[in-house]
């Protein structure tokens, strides 16, 4: 773990147990969602381009986007899992030009078993925080995927 100086009120015995909770939190969800994608023969990039669809119907160049793929590679990953059943290629409502590309009811049929007990369970232990603990708690999480973000495309765009 990295040492860091904070600024903020809180103690630094307190911001270094937070990293470490987050450091391990992030490390459990992703064993937990190897060990799921071993058992539906999923890869790391499957994985992210069916999260990433969770929320609607995406063009391709979104996936590229979020998965850091190139477009020829995101092809493809939406060939081989449209072959699978798993993702459907749809003409945009708006721009009948534009392709999206949308998650199959399949995809929930598949993967329930393995994410629905944990939303169930979590949003069973949100609910033991206060409406003010879940606010800040919100802000954090949303703050940190941020920075996450902030650092990744750096990353990404950095010689």
């Amino acid at each position: 773990m990295i040492e860091v100086n904070s600024s903020s009120p809180a103690p630094d015995g307190l911001v270094r147990a937070i990293g470490g909770a987050v450091m391990r939190w992030q490390d459990a969800t992703q064993a937990y969602d190897e060990a799921v994608g071993e058992r539906l023969q999923l890869n790391a990039a499957e994985r992210r381009c069916l999260a990433f669809l969770h929320a609607g119907p995406r063009p391709a160049g979104a996936i590229a986007e979020e998965t850091g793929l190139t477009p020829a590679a995101v092809t493809a990953l939406i060939d081989r899992m449209e072959a699978r059943g798993l993702l459907q290629r749809t003409r945009s409502a708006e721009d009948r030009r534009k392709v999206m590309v949308e998650n199959t009811d399949a995809v929930e049929m598949l993967t329930a078993p393995y994410y629905r007990p944990i939303a169930e369970e979590g949003a069973g232990f949100l609910a033991t925080f206060s409406a003010e603990e879940q606010a800040v708690l919100l802000r954090f999480l949303e703050g940190a995927t941020a920075l996450q973000q902030k650092h990744l495309a750096a990353l990404r765009f950095s010689p």
